[in-house]
Parts: structure tokens; C-alpha cells; sequence
């Protein structure tokens, strides 16, 4: 466990024991399953831990050139590579950083195709499909809803596959069970079944929270299994949260207490819509580890964030005490989808960036400062 004193705030932690435990269920489900699991940078791309996460795992899902690079420089290995677009000036490097790249549409791939077939070495094509079936059930994050711009519907194939492609990519799931991903598998197969024979491989994306307090991994390696040995096709996972699924914190400290319409406010140093950006998009209410659900009686605090945007808080919470400025707040289960989503709005300090180890030690390993504010405009 964290001593959370040690910790100076603001400051993300990560505990390297909790991760080295997702990371071996994670390298079980892949060698039990036959499937392949690589990790998506967009929800966890902390690179300071990549050697721990090479002991488990040897590859990882780009959205960006930027993302591809830090594969490539980091993992050591090229990246499986897909973007809603690429840009012209930025393929090149595209090609340079990856094993695997996935076009959002039919037009994307024409495009790129004659630069595919230049490239010395073998670059495996791919094409995000959409099965117009998805159970999210937060609109932003649904990509399946109508007039989504992602992905290949079953009618766009009507003619087959279009001349080298490889293989298929679907990302329709969000911190879901294996018993989702069944049925969304039920209608992939039903509506791109038919291209099957012709496929090498098939991403089945991220959102597989196999690393959850109630997944059944016994199940997702079944269902893994049996789809592979009935259609022969190498199966790709990209979660991104379930590597890091309560890994680590942000630790935060109350600097003052406003009270104002019956609301107690603790200001913290930091932001929820610079540091915490998820929170307000969902939205979802985070835990604060020793805090509770509002209790009548007992001394109850909204979060204010410390930059100037009015509804930059959420809440509320009740506490054993009354809160007092220095008091530490730890935000619980702040590592997926929460350092890569950060800002700079208003100027605000970014959290530092460390790890808890093994051997109880806390390393630093990034202070954030005014050059990494100014340095991201001009």
C-alpha cells in the first residue's frame, strides 16, 4: 500500500505491485486464450513503466504518429497503428513506426494503398469496421451512433474486401465484460462473417476491463479461443484501461475552505478540468479514499478545483472530520485515461509524475514546471 504521506502533491502515483498484478492476468489471458494483447496508448502511456510492462507484454496500439514513435522508442517494437485520418506529410513516419495500420474508410485506404505497396518492408493493412451494434451507453464514447464517422459499415463491403487488406479492427466496447463482447462478436459475425476466410487477423480493440473486480476471464478465454480455432484467425485485444485499472493515484491538497450557501468548498491544487478531465466529461464521481457518500451529521465538502472555471468542482463528499487546509485528498483509481487526457488550461501546476515500488520506495520521475507550460504554445 502507498504511504500517501510520502507522496508530495499535487502528484499521479503509480504502485508498481498493483500493476505488475494486472499485468500478469492480462499475459495469462493472452497465453491461455492464444489471442494477442497490446496495450493502447490512449488510455495509458506512461512510459517511465514501459520496462516493467515489456516483461508481460511485447507490443502496443497507436492512434497518432506521436503515439507510433513512442512505441517504437519505448517499447522497442513498430506499432499496430490506426487514425480516423492520416495526414499526407505525417505517413511517412506512419510507415516508419508501424507492423500494422488500420484505415478508418474505404477512401483512406485507396489513398495509401499505392504508398503501401512502395514501402520496402511489409506493412499488414487493416480496415475499422462498424457493426452498428454497440451497448455503450455514454453518447461521446459510443461509436456505433448514428452518423458515426468511424469505421466501415457491412453495406460499404457489399463488392468483398478491397485488394490487400489483411485484416478487421472493431473498438465498440467501454470497460465491458466478456459477455458484451459476445454478443457484439454474435453480430460481427453475422454481418462481416463472410469475409472471415480471407482475414489473417481481426483487433478486436479495447474496452475489455479483464482486469475488473467481476470480470470472468475464465469466460473472455473460452470466447477468445473458440472464435479463433473456428475461424483461424490471429485475434488482437488493445485494451488500454485494463492495464492500468486501479493502479494508482492523485494525491491533492486542500489550501483553503469556502463556505458559502449552506457549501462547505475545499479548494485543492488541482483542477478537475485540467488534471481530471474525464470526471466532467462522463460525468462520473471519483472515490476519495476516506470519504463516503454525503451522511447527514457528518462533515460534507464539495472538491473545487483551482482554476478559474466556474464549474471546475465536483461533488459531494462527507468525512469522519472536519477538513482543514494541508489536509492530503487522494483521489483513488486516476492513471487510465486520466494523464493522457491532462491540460495546462489557466497555467495550473500539472501534477508530478511518480511510482511506488516494490520495495516501498517512492521515485519521482517527472516535475512539471513553468517550461513545460510555455513550451506548448508560442
Amino acid at each position: 500500500m502507498i504511504d500517501y504521506l510520502k507522496i508530495p502533491s499535487p502528484c499521479y502515483v503509480i504502485d508498481e505491485e498493483r500493476l505488475r498484478r494486472n499485468l500478469g492476468l492480462i499475459k495469462h489471458v493472452s497465453e491461455t486464450s492464444g489471442a494477442e494483447i497490446i496495450l493502447a496508448f490512449k488510455g495509458f502511456a506512461m512510459w517511465s513503466v514501459f520496462p516493467v510492462v515489456r516483461e508481460y507484454i511485447s507490443g502496443a496500439a497507436a492512434s497518432s504518429v506521436n503515439e507510433a514513435r513512442l512505441c517504437f522508442e519505448e517499447m522497442g517494437v513498430p506499432a499496430h497503428t490506426y487514425a480516423p485520418v492520416f495526414r499526407r506529410e505525417e505517413f511517412g513516419m506512419i510507415l516508419r513506426y508501424s507492423s500494422h495500420i488500420t484505415f478508418n474508410s474505404l477512401a483512406q485506404y485507396d489513398k495509401y494503398l499505392p504508398v503501401l505497396k512502395r514501402e520496402g518492408k511489409h506493412i499488414s493493412p487493416g480496415l475499422r469496421i462498424n457493426p452498428e451494434y454497440s451497448e455503450i451507453a455514454h453518447g461521446i464514447y459510443n461509436p456505433c451512433s448514428p452518423g458515426s464517422r468511424l469505421g466501415v459499415t457491412a453495406a460499404e463491403l457489399n463488392d468483398g474486401l478491397p485488394e490487400g487488406v489483411e485484416g478487421l479492427h472493431f473498438h465498440v466496447l467501454f470497460e465491458s465484460d466478456s459477455y458484451t463482447l459476445e454478443k457484439v462478436l454474435g453480430v460481427v459475425e453475422q454481418k462481416f462473417g463472410h469475409l472471415f476466410p480471407k482475414l489473417k487477423w481481426i483487433n478486436m480493440g479495447g474496452g475489455h476491463l479483464m482486469t475488473g473486480k467481476d470480470y470472468n476471464t475464465d469466460h473472455l478465454i473460452d470466447l477468445l479461443r473458440r472464435f479463433r480455432e473456428k475461424h483461424n484467425i490471429h485475434i488482437i485485444l488493445e485494451p488500454g484501461s485494463a492495464f492500468a485499472w486501479e493502479t494508482g493515484e492523485l494525491v491533492a491538497t486542500v489550501e483553503d475552505i469556502i463556505v458559502r450557501d449552506g457549501i462547505s468548498t475545499a479548494l485543492l491544487d488541482v483542477s478537475f478540468t485540467a488534471h481530471m478531465p474525464d470526471c466532467l466529461e462522463m460525468p462520473y464521481k471519483p472515490v476519495i479514499i476516506g470519504a463516503f457518500e454525503p451522511v447527514e451529521g457528518k462533515p460534507t465538502y464539495r472538491m473545487g478545483g483551482n482554476s478559474c472555471l466556474s464549474g471546475d468542482f465536483m461533488g459531494d463528499w462527507s468525512f469522519h472530520r472536519e477538513l482543514r487546509p494541508g489536509d492530503r485528498i487522494v483521489f483513488w483509481d486516476m492513471i487510465h485515461y486520466t494523464m493522457v487526457k491532462t491540460t495546462t488550461f489557466n497555467g495550473v501546476s500539472h501534477p508530478h509524475i511518480g511510482i511506488w515500488t516494490m520495495d516501498r520506495k517512492f521515485i519521482m520521475v517527472k516535475e512539471f514546471g513553468y517550461r513545460d507550460y510555455k513550451e506548448r504554445l508560442s
